[in-house]
């Protein structure tokens, strides 16, 4: 039997602030960014020195099946390959991808919404 890795209490001490953050987003693209922010900081601790991703190695594709990306040069990386397939890692992010697309999507579907908010 293999152990399986769980980063589910790195997801608990990141989520509240994730949520205050993205509920309070002004645009999608506010929306992506602290989606971003966010994988960076969880990819951080789960890696813990080995792996320190850039910004612009993570992508939300609200529109696309996964609805997140990583780099070639992040999803090639043997640490990450280890521990992606041997962990909740990939649920993690699932589910934080899910909070990003919901809002994101909320946000299209008003941009009057989004619009007063700037004026504010």
């Amino acid at each position: 039997m293999t152990t399986q890795l769980s980063f589910t209490k790195i997801e608990n001490e990141l989520l509240p602030e994730y949520r205050r953050k993205v509920g309070s987003a002004e645009s999608t693209e506010d929306v992506k960014k602290f989606y971003v922010y966010t994988i960076r900081d969880l990819l951080r601790q789960v890696f813990a020195g080995k792996i320190d991703p850039d910004y612009d190695e993570i992508a939300l594709h609200p529109g696309q099946q996964p609805a997140f990306a990583f780099s070639a040069g992040l999803a090639g990386n043997a640490d990450f390959i280890s521990i992606w397939n041997s962990s909740d890692l990939p649920n993690v992010v699932a589910r934080f991808t899910e909070t990003a697309v919901n809002h994101y999507r909320r946000l299209e579907k008003n941009p009057q919404k989004t619009e007063a908010k700037i004026r504010m």
